[in-house]
């Protein structure tokens, strides 16, 4: 397979020797999904002919491409909601879980030793903590050597799923944010922040940018070798991000207990739970236009599922507990063409895709 990469686009070309009729599933959202689905769409290309054309052009744009039909399905790091559902037309579920980490730029510093509190980092963001050898980041590292350095804050310019939940937890870890600032897919930051477009985008400004904080998606931050911090987290450990800290959060959520995926991750309890665990989603109509293009997606999404696991932990992402596998089949049966007749795909023909 090989990887074609345009300034907003990343092609996905099935394999050297495809057929001349491959099927084409055209995506856009969630730039923090991409590094999974050239993952799963790697592996699924060998078994069945296709191409994956993914736009990781954000969250919110996911939602607008989708509800235009000019994709065959979208991508968002935030559940819709039952109404947004129903208005939209729309069927959402998720594919794999994660994490927002925050990252640095500070000279001296390495991997998972700055230690910040929910609190200070919202400080951070709303540009009350300036330096960083203020007092508040000293007293959670007393043995870190801190430079009398200006903290440089680096966000994500468009509307995004990465920084919805990042303000989500900010919400519930300061007061003062949660009312000033407060959540969502795009928020107004204070004065004297950076805003750049895109994950990639971010990385390389953080890069390039002495004394600078951002915030990305854990697998941004391993393949790019950044410097992340550790946070404490509901029960007032200091943890950092990966893979086992994401599952301590799943498991202590609604999501293990009855599948209900709407719940977000973000301050979970758990010892060892990463305080913003995230999950990504897929868009797709619930009234299909396209049925074959629609189909194509499905069964694309749920090989993965049943086969994938591999590919999603080489991703750096945690599969889907096997009760949320089910309530997602269930609901992608109900999946129509405008006549109101089910798609026809089933369970066991993708089951034989081995």
């Amino acid at each position: 397979m090989s990887l074609v990469r345009s300034a907003a686009m990343v092609t996905l070309l099935a394999c050297a020797a495809l057929p001349l009729k491959a099927a084409e599933i055209k995506g856009a959202g969630s730039s923090a999904a991409q590094p999974l689905y050239v993952a799963l769409s790697g592996v699924y290309a060998k078994k069945q002919p296709m191409t994956l054309v993914y736009e990781p052009s954000g969250s919110t744009d996911g939602f607008r491409k989708m509800r235009g039909n000019t994709v065959d399905f979208g991508a968002t790091d935030v559940a819709l909601t039952a109404d947004q559902r129903k208005s939209a037309k729309m069927l959402c579920f998720p594919t794999a879980i994660s994490g927002v980490v925050p990252v640095v730029n500070i000279p001296g510093v390495e991997k998972g030793k700055l230690k910040l509190t929910g609190e200070v980092l919202a400080d951070l963001f709303a540009r009350k903590v300036v330096k960083w050898n203020d007092s508040k980041i000293k007293a959670l590292n007393p043995g870190l050597a801190l430079p009398d350095l200006a903290v440089t804050v680096i966000v994500r310019e468009e509307g995004s799923g990465s920084t919805f939940n990042f303000t989500d937890y900010l919400s519930k870890a300061s007061p003062d944010w949660s009312g000033t600032i407060g959540r969502n897919f795009r928020v107004v930051w204070p004065d004297g922040v950076t805003k750049i477009k895109g994950s990639s985008g971010v990385v390389a400004e953080l890069k390039k940018t002495s004394g600078a904080i951002a915030y990305v998606d854990y697998q941004y931050a391993v393949k790019n070798d950044l410097v992340s911090a550790a946070l404490k987290n509901r029960e007032g450990k200091f943890v950092t991000a990966g893979r086992s800290s994401f599952s301590s959060a799943l498991n202590n959520s609604a999501w293990i207990v009855a599948g209900t995926y709407e719940e977000l991750l973000t301050n979970r309890p758990g010892n060892a739970s990463w305080p913003i665990t995230t999950s990504t989603f897929v868009l797709i109509p619930q009234v299909s236009e396209n049925p074959e293009k629609t189909i194509a997606a499905i069964k694309f999404f749920t090989w993965g599922f049943i086969h994938g696991d591999g590919a999603v932990g080489k991703a750096d992402f945690v599969r889907l507990p096997d009760v949320v596998q089910g309530r997602i089949f269930g609901e992608l049966t109900t999946v129509t063409d405008t006549s109101g007749v089910p798609l026809k795909w089933s369970l066991s023909e993708v089951l034989a895709q081995m």
